[in-house]
């Protein structure tokens, strides 16, 4: 007769062991979930900073460019607020998605505030040199803010692809966090 109960010990360590590491899995992915939305409230805050700064840099700007400016800005504010709400006018039946929106508004940055010239006559009104200043940080702002977001989506990503969360489904109906790509880019005329 074999004894049975000298062996009971092993299987129910490998059980335990299992489940501190199921569980630890678990509680980590849970912390990268909570640090990519967290990451994303924030690049969120900065986006419309940027909108708004934009708008009130689009006041010191010629009309035509100011109106461009002010209106991609105005473009991301909406898109930002409903996420995909807005329509694009070139199609009217696609949503403009907020990356598309944001990009936008770097497109028309860029359009008008590339020319370090212009831009420096600008800065010879008070006003104006606040105004291009406060945006040039909120740019500044935008790049650190969707640095650390990617960054924190690249973490959670990688560990969402091991396969002992894919096989044990700790991650459950959770959906896998993306990327925010977006021309972040500094116009030539705000640069240091």
């Amino acid at each position: 007769m074999h004894d049975v109960s000298g062996w009971l010990p092993i299987p129910l360590a490998l059980l335990l062991v299992l489940g501190w590491y199921l569980s630890f899995s678990a509680s980590r992915l849970d912390r990268l979930h909570h640090r990519v939305e967290s990451s994303r409230a924030a690049l969120d805050t900065q986006l419309v900073r940027r909108a708004a700064a934009a708008i009130e840099a689009a006041q010191v700007l010629d009309p035509s460019s100011g109106l461009l400016l002010a209106d991609a800005a105005a473009e991301a504010m909406a898109a930002g607020e409903g996420d995909d709400s807005r329509l694009d006018d070139s199609t009217m039946d696609r949503p403009l998605g907020r990356e598309e929106a944001e990009n936008e508004l770097s497109r028309a940055l860029h359009a008008a505030l590339d020319d370090a010239d212009h831009v420096a006559r600008l800065r010879s009104e008070a006003l104006a040199a606040d105004a291009l200043d406060v945006l040039r940080q909120a740019c500044e702002r935008v790049q650190l803010a969707r640095r650390f977001h990617n960054d924190a989506v690249a973490q959670a990503q990688r560990v969402r692809r091991k396969r002992v969360v894919r096989w044990a489904w700790l991650a459950g109906r959770a959906r896998m966090p993306e990327m925010f790509e977006i021309d972040d880019s500094i116009p030539g005329g705000l640069v240091r």
